[in-house]
């Protein structure tokens, strides 16, 4: 297949396109040294689920949903089922700080 004028010209063009593009693309795509732009909010939110007052807040929920399984007498099934969600939503929350307490570390390193 020969090599035509047209050819060479609509490739000339593209080449010449190629290169504005990559004269005006701004250098800040290529930076990568901010993070991702969820990662702020997701510390925000780890922070607030593993500080003291979440801490409090969870033992606080074990203590009364464990208190209102023992002594709660007739419940009906929808009830138990709500005291025993917040008994366990309570237990997730407070294990972070439990485990810190016992073992001393913050973060697993595999």
């Amino acid at each position: 297949m020969p090599v035509t004028k047209s050819l060479l010209v609509w490739g000339l063009v593209g080449g010449l396109i190629i290169v504005g593009l990559l004269l005006v693309a701004d250098p800040a795509f290529a930076t990568s040294s901010a993070g991702m732009p969820w990662e702020t909010p997701m510390e925000k939110i780890k922070t607030s689920l593993t500080g003291p007052i979440a801490m409090a807040i969870s033992l606080l929920g074990v203590v009364v949903a464990g208190v209102a399984l023992i002594f709660g007498g007739e419940m009906g099934d929808f009830t138990r089922r709500v005291i025993m969600l917040v008994f366990v939503i309570a237990l997730i929350l407070s294990a972070s700080a439990f485990l810190t307490a016992l073992f001393g570390a913050t973060t697993v390193t595999l």
